[in-house]
């Protein structure tokens, strides 16, 4: 059965008032605490009984619904309140996907999880996963599918990590998870905390699909399991929005939305805003109380906003990854940057960031033709473009997602820049005066070619080369140089070694003229189908529709064609940091019938083969640059093995180790203080600040158990770190409910996925002689820029912004844990015993500590933010403390004294995390206690 509704509906079937629940509607709309009860079932009409089974429509067209929150306490994600319309209805499944219907569909086409019964909802699921059993529904029942991509990958276990060429299409009328407008639209009227699965009467496991005490039309919005919704992760803002999808992209670390509570969470911690789970959440992130539900209806001109708050209805696709360009450049560190012809803006990719994506610079500057420097930090544009006659200006940025830095070249005229590297090192950018076409001898002489030095982020003074606007490029000499806007020009040395100007490609039209700056000077250019293109390849071709290269002569050597109705623009070599490396990659815009410059390509003119990079409305003018493709250093280890300690589509915990290990293997041989355990050491101690006796790593990751500790210390650190004299861990005592055979630890099967550390186990961890280049190796996999720009720079610490503790923290699981973990409890303390004992046989002191969690706590029944019991927690915290007479290598640090701490005042981040202020106080108190040992 299923129903139809709409607030007209809801006032029938109740017999309230229609006024009345209008206004009710506008109370709880605009409410930050929602508690209204579900609407009563009602028949819906019956020519619509099977018009989608299992499924209940909205009629939320001309209707409106508020996303977050204006609660001064709620976190960051989570605020401000923002208002989303919706002009169209849609539909949304009675209840989430349940193990039977999951197998059902996915049964030998994907990953499919255990589980008790049919009836349960299926969990354990990631964002691709229950993407891919949507589509699978589509099919299954004759539909559009919502979702395309071009290739997947897989875990270890058959989890789907990964879409490569992954996009939504929100005008399709297939079946698809529910943006998180349509998902707070439902739970608007069926939000009812009072009778929902939850900490309290789950037994810490999911219950069959609307089995809860109250039944509605819509079951289980709140508790059982939180579910997936369809929105990339996006900052709210204090606006409104028609049709709001999420975010264009995850940004650097592929955030997504959960939404609704779980069986995991008391019933007064759920809240109809909340947009997320306990760490980050990304599209791999698959955990045992997390599953999803479905919708149908098409989003017509949906609406996406990224990070910087500006909204619109196009959006870009990335289409590749760094594995896949790796395979062509040699490198993961990859960079494009192009003009989005919508807005006028520069926007990049920086492949090395993780999880791709465009960020786009807005600004009042038009840009055209960027290219980024040789080392991949800045890129220079001009306001002109090719082939027009106007004033242009020319202006260098770094290329990061900050804007933080930007310079003017101070002349009259100046256009289309081409980083160069001169024989003497110094980087210079070389320009010309016009960009006008080259047409008229008199006029195109008339204009000059210069070259500036860019060093310590300003401009030389700028030194002319020769006349002729030569802005296809100039060679590393500055003997050669090329030009193509209407006519193909060089400026070359004669037999005589004088300067010549000539036209080749007969005098026939040409323009794109690219000059490889590998010493080749091989000249890339499209042409419009003229006569000595269509000779040298010995067929009729339209206008832009082969690459062409001429060698140092101007003789034809090389074409390349593209597909019937498609055409290439904006041609361009793909150079590395050294600018020396033989090139033979190509990016271009590609067109199609209309001329929408709708992708970019990388074209490999060895074997004619291409890769799309983007897609998009207008792409312009893309450059790609990658680092020295020569630069890989010689050694006998595996590299598509060694230092591979995350992926792509991985999650935080991954990724955050790749660093973390990065960290060990460089400095391995000059720390003598190493930090292990969870997100509060990892927030909470800073190894700058630390006394200069101390060199100190900081290791803690997240999520975390005793036993990744242990791991860590027994593996890594303790083979390694021969000058360790000290282990600072964390007792996370309000986390040791979780089994040590669960996905919170990351060393029970998480870590099998990445090769790295299968490589090192089957290596017995490098303890009889670590490989030469281990280290070099680690820097340069794969990774990400956003996690390098932490951990790199703070040794391993993460920083934050300070706020006071909130007033009335919530608790966010069962505080009586004792009473069905006790087990899961003394197993992570006989792991914290375990290291005490390797650590003394060492000489090495062990320094535990009680991080300070929110002093309100001691308003609750609880220790701290996942319990145990108050009364519980002091015998505890004492059975750990008398650890110390047994093993005089220990050092117990209560930090947090039952709530009873010094941390006052703005020195949090959050209920259980200290932020910069606070981290200072607990570093100082640490260097402290490491001075009295000897």
């Amino acid at each position: 059965m299923f129903y139809k509704c709409s607030i007209k509906d809801v006032a029938r079937a109740c017999r309230i008032p229609l006024l009345v629940l209008l206004a009710f509607a506008a109370v709880i709309g605009c409410s930050d605490e929602v508690s209204s009860r579900p609407p009563q079932p009602f028949e819906p009409p019956e020519d619509s009984l099977s018009e989608n089974p299992g499924f209940v429509k909205f009629n939320a067209a001309g209707d409106s619904v508020y996303l977050g929150s204006d609660l001064a306490t709620v976190p960051a994600g989570e605020r401000p309140r923002m208002l989303v319309k919706l002009n169209y209805d849609f539909w949304l499944s009675k209840h989430e996907v349940t193990c039977g219907e999951y197998k059902s569909v996915m049964e030998g086409r994907g990953f499919v999880p255990a589980c008790e019964s049919d009836s349960l909802p299926v969990t354990d699921v990631t964002f691709y996963d229950a993407v891919l059993f949507a589509n699978a529904r589509s099919i299954s029942q004759g539909l559009d599918t919502a979702y395309r991509y071009s290739s997947m990958v897989k875990d270890n276990l058959g989890h789907c990590t990964y879409l490569e060429g992954y996009a939504f299409d929100p005008q399709s009328n297939g079946i698809r998870l529910p943006t998180e407008a349509e998902w707070m639209y439902v739970a608007r009227w069926h939000w009812d905390v009072q009778h929902v699965w939850s900490a309290e009467n789950s037994d810490d496991k999911p219950h069959g699909v609307c089995s809860a005490a109250l039944q509605a039309a819509v079951c289980d919005m709140a508790g059982n399991v939180m579910e997936w919704v369809n929105d990339w992760y996006a900052n709210l803002r204090d606006t409104s929005l028609v049709n709001f999808a999420g975010a264009p992209d995850g940004g650097h670390q592929g955030k997504r939305i959960v939404k609704g509570g779980s069986f995991r969470m008391p019933a007064n911690g759920m809240q109809r805003y909340s947009r997320g789970d306990v760490y980050t959440v990304t599209s791999s992130t698959h955990a045992e109380y997390v599953g999803f539900r479905l919708a149908i209806g098409a989003i017509p001109d949906a609406v996406w906003m990224n990070d910087k708050g500006n909204a619109g209805n196009s959006r870009f696709v990335v289409m590749s990854t760094a594995a896949k360009l790796r395979g062509k450049t040699g490198s993961y560190n990859v960079k494009l940057a192009f003009r989005n012809d919508l807005t006028g803006n520069l926007a990049y990719i920086d492949y090395s960031s993780g999880v791709p994506n465009v960020e786009e610079i807005v600004d009042t500057l038009e840009v055209y033709h960027p290219d980024i420097s040789p080392d991949g930090k800045y890129v220079a544009f001009c306001t002109g473009i090719e082939g027009v006659d106007a004033k242009s200006h020319i202006y260098v940025r770094s290329l990061d997602a900050i804007w933080s830095y930007i310079v003017k070249l101070d002349v009259d005229g100046a256009a289309i820049p081409r980083w160069r590297v001169l024989d003497s090192g110094d980087t210079v950018i070389v320009f010309v005066t016009s960009a006008a076409n080259n047409k008229d001898d008199a006029t195109f002489l008339s204009q000059s070619t210069w070259q500036v030095q860019f060093a310590n982020n300003g401009f030389g003074v700028p030194q002319k080369l020769f006349d002729g606007a030569y802005h296809g490029g100039v060679s590393r000499d500055g003997k050669f140089a090329v030009t193509g806007s209407t006519r193909l020009r060089a400026h070359i040395t004669d037999s005589t070694g004088a300067f010549v100007d000539t036209v080749w490609y007969g005098g026939e039209q040409a323009c794109n003229a690219s000059l490889a700056r590998d010493g080749s000077n091989r000249t890339l250019f499209l042409d419009f189908g003229g006569q000595t293109g269509r000779t040298f390849v010995g067929q009729d071709y339209g206008t832009h529709e082969r690459l062409l290269i001429a060698d140092s002569t101007g003789n034809l050597i090389e074409s390349i064609g593209m597909s019937p109705g498609y055409a290439f623009d904006h041609t361009e070599w793909v150079h590395d940091a050294t600018m020396r490396s033989d090139e033979k990659l190509v990016v271009t815009s590609i067109t199609n019938a209309e001329g929408r410059h709708g992708w970019v390509l990388l074209v490999d003119v060895s074997d004619s083969s291409m890769i799309v990079l983007l897609e998009g409305e207008e792409i312009w003018h893309p450059a790609l640059w990658t680092q020295e493709a020569g630069s890989a250093l010689q050694t006998d280890l595996d590299l598509d093995s060694a230092g591979v300690y995350c992926a792509l589509g991985a999650g935080e915990a991954p990724y955050m180790m790749r660093y973390k290990l990065e960290l060990l293997w460089t400095y391995k041989d000059s720390a003598n203080v190493a930090i292990v355990g969870s997100s509060r050491p990892l927030e909470g101690l800073v190894p700058a600040l630390f006394s200069d006796d101390y060199f100190v790593i900081n290791m803690a990751n997240v999520p975390n158990m005793v036993y990744g500790s242990k791991y860590l210390f027994e593996n890594y650190i303790l083979p390694h770190v021969k000058n360790l004299k000290y282990l600072v861990v964390s007792l996370d005592i309000d986390l040791w409910f979780h089994s040590e055979r669960s996905d919170y630890n990351f060393f029970y099967n998480e870590y099998k996925k990445y090769p790295g550390y299968v490589y090192d186990a089957n290596h017995n961890f490098w303890q009889d002689s670590v490989p030469t280049g281990l280290a070099e190796v680690v820097q340069s996999s794969f990774g990400s820029d956003f996690y390098a720009g932490y951990f790199r720079d703070e040794m391993g610490y993460v920083r934050f912004n300070a706020k006071p503790w909130e007033d009335l923290p919530v608790v966010e699981y069962d505080s009586t844990w004792m009473d069905f973990a006790s087990d899961n409890y003394y197993e992570a303390l006989g792991h914290l015993v375990e290291i005490i004992e390797l650590a003394e046989s060492k000489g090495i002191y062990v320094i535990g500590i009680v991080f300070p969690q929110n002093p309100n706590f001691q308003k609750t029944g609880s220790f701290g933010r996942y319990g145990p019991r108050r009364s519980e927690a002091p015998a505890l915290l004492q059975g750990i403390a008398d650890l110390s007479k047994e093993h005089p290598n220990f050092i117990f640090m209560d930090e947090n004294k039952m709530g009873n701490h010094d941390f006052l005042g703005e020195m949090s981040n959050d209920k259980d995390h200290l932020a910069y202020p606070g981290a200072v106080k607990m570093t100082a108190k640490v260097d402290s206690v490491l001075r009295t040992l000897k």
